[in-house]
């Protein structure tokens, strides 16, 4: 007997959003992405369109991170050079943007000023030609002074700037309003915080079109199991035609999996887990894998063979089922 097979229709989609501006847009950018735009629960084509594929951004810090040595062996010789860093990302491991994170501001730490950072931003976006992410250090007050002076320096480049969060959103959108960037909008796993904020950065009138949903996941073996579940009620509200949630998603799966201490923690001192460079891509790789599958359209990583392994997974999904 034949089969039929049940197909599921939606009243709505996936907003798309716009990353990166050309020099017809305003902005020096070679490459310019569209996220979102999806008709149906991810990868499920026979249901409905999946206009634009999940895209890779690469993790960049404006000082050498905290990171474990089989991890920054990757980078070695750039790791003090944010633009050679970026370049490096794009050129050789195919990252399709770049996600610069400025931790060097950190009042505790280095202490970079909001000049230096949008320095810093300027000789990224110099270096290479794929739409930028920046974020901060995740100081509120050192936030909002750095990503307003990265916002003016670099207008028109419609950057996507971090981190809007409900208690911390004002001046980050005020200053993505003013000179034509993007936000991201943070809310730590809770669907109605989500909603709110989305609320909350529309009605200051950021266009619903530059908002990108930040959900907080967990990385494998670290809360992933309820990051999945608010990520698939996400991409249900979206396609519910529930507007404030009908934005595209954005990931960490680069700090997340490396938060795990299977990502860090020696073959010396666990024999049986198998070599750490193998282990941490694999880690990396496993936390991607399952947030795609959730409806992710951006993810954050930071190991080149997890990205690598990432990219191939995407051809493989992106093919009509």
């Amino acid at each position: 007997m034949p089969v039929t097979v049940v197909k599921e229709r939606y009243p709505s989609k996936v907003g798309e959003v716009i990353l990166g501006a050309a020099s017809a847009q305003g902005g020096t950018r070679t490459s310019v992405i569209t996220v979102g735009g999806d008709k149906t629960l991810p990868f499920l084509q026979f249901e409905g369109i999946a206009e634009n594929k999940p895209v890779i951004a690469m993790e960049v810090n404006d000082i050498v991170p905290p990171w474990n040595d089989a991890l920054k062996a990757n980078f070695a010789g750039v790791l003090d050079n944010p633009a050679a860093w970026a370049r490096k990302c794009v050129q050789e491991f195919g990252a399709d943007l770049i996600y610069l994170k400025l931790i060097g501001a950190d009042p505790e730490g280095v202490n970079h000023s909001p000049e230096d950072c949008s320095r810093i931003t300027r000789e990224v976006l110099a270096a290479v030609g794929v739409p930028l992410i920046v974020c901060g250090c995740e100081n509120a007050e050192k936030d909002n002074e750095v990503i307003a002076a990265v916002a003016e320096s670099c207008a028109g480049e419609n950057l996507l700037l971090g981190l809007a969060e409900q208690d911390n959103y004002k001046s980050i959108v005020a200053a993505a309003m003013v000179h034509k960037h993007s936000v991201i909008a943070r809310s730590p796993l809770d669907i109605n915080i989500c909603k709110q904020l989305n609320i909350l950065i529309s009605e200051m009138g950021l266009p619903l079109n530059r908002i990108v949903i930040d959900p907080m996941i967990g990385g494998l073996g670290f809360g992933i199991e309820y990051a999945y579940s608010i990520m698939e009620r996400i991409r249900l509200g979206s396609l519910g035609n529930d507007k404030m949630l009908s934005m595209p998603v954005i990931c960490t799966v680069g700090y997340e999996a490396n938060r795990a201490k299977e990502a860090n923690v020696s073959a010396e001192e666990y024999p049986g887990w198998g070599e750490l460079k193998d282990r941490a891509a694999l880690w990396e790789t496993l936390t991607a894998s399952a947030i795609l599958q959730a409806g992710a359209n951006i993810l954050i990583m930071r190991n080149p063979a997890a990205v690598k392994l990432v990219q191939d997974n995407i051809a493989d999904l992106m093919e009509g089922n």
